[in-house]
C-alpha cells in the first residue's frame, strides 16, 4: 500500500505567514494577499520560484524587497503523533511519500530541518510543476510509485484535495488529527 502525506497542516503546523510578511514589508495582509496571489500560484506550481517572486511583487507594488521572507519567516512545527503514525505504516511494510503544495523556499526550508526525512519520497508540487488540487498532481506520484489509485491512501487537512483524490479512486483522509486517522485505516499506534 502507498501512503501519501500532505506536510502543512498534516505532518506540521501550516504555519501561515501572512501577516508576518506583511510586517516586514509594512502592507496589510489584505493587500500583501491580493497583491501575490497570482504569483504565489506560481511559486507553488513551480513557474517561477521564491527570488522571482519577490522580483515581480517588487516591480508590482513598489516595495522593494531584497530578502526572501517566505523562507526567514516559516517556522512550522512537527507534529510527532503523525511522525510516529508514518513510522508505523513503515513498519508495517508500507511505502510512505510526501505529496505537498509548496514553494521553493518552503521546499528548501523543510528540507534544512529534516521534515522530509520521514518519507521514502517526496513530492512537491514546486518540483512537480503541478498544485493539489488538479489531479494531475496524483497521477504523476501514482505512476511514479507504479501504484494504481485503489493501492494509495492519501492525508490532506484541506477537504478539496481529499475530494480530489478521491475522484481519482484514492482512499482520502480528512486529516484533522493522527490518532483518528490511524482510526480510519485501521492502524493503531
Amino acid at each position: 500500500m502507498l501512503y501519501i502525506f500532505d506536510m502543512g497542516g498534516v505532518v506540521t503546523t501550516n504555519a501561515s505567514i501572512d501577516e508576518k510578511i506583511a510586517g516586514h514589508l509594512g502592507v496589510n495582509v489584505e493587500e500583501f494577499r491580493k497583491d501575490s496571489k497570482d504569483l504565489f500560484e506560481k511559486c507553488s506550481d513551480g513557474i517561477i520560484d521564491t527570488r522571482e517572486f519577490w522580483k515581480l511583487y517588487s516591480e508590482r507594488t513598489g516595495v522593494r524587497v531584497t530578502t526572501d521572507w517566505f523562507h526567514w519567516c516559516f517556522h512550522p512545527v512537527l507534529n510527532e503523533d503523525t511522525v510516529r503514525l508514518i513510522k508505523k505504516l513503515k513498519e508495517l511494510g508500507n511505502r510512505v511519500v510526501c505529496g505537498t503544495n509548496t514553494i521553493s523556499a518552503h521546499y528548501f526550508n523543510h528540507i534544512e530541518r529534516g521534515d522530509y526525512a520521514y518519507f521514502d519520497q517526496t513530492y512537491s508540487s514546486c518540483a512537480m510543476g503541478v498544485s493539489k488540487p488538479d489531479t494531475a498532481f496524483w497521477k504523476i506520484i501514482l505512476d511514479a510509485e507504479e501504484v494504481e489509485p485503489k493501492d494509495a491512501v492519501f492525508f490532506d487537512d484541506k477537504i478539496e484535495n481529499c475530494r480530489a483524490a478521491e475522484s481519482m479512486g484514492i482512499k482520502a483522509v480528512h486529516f484533522t488529527d493522527a490518532h483518528k486517522a490511524a482510526e480510519e485505516i485501521g492502524i493503531g499506534f
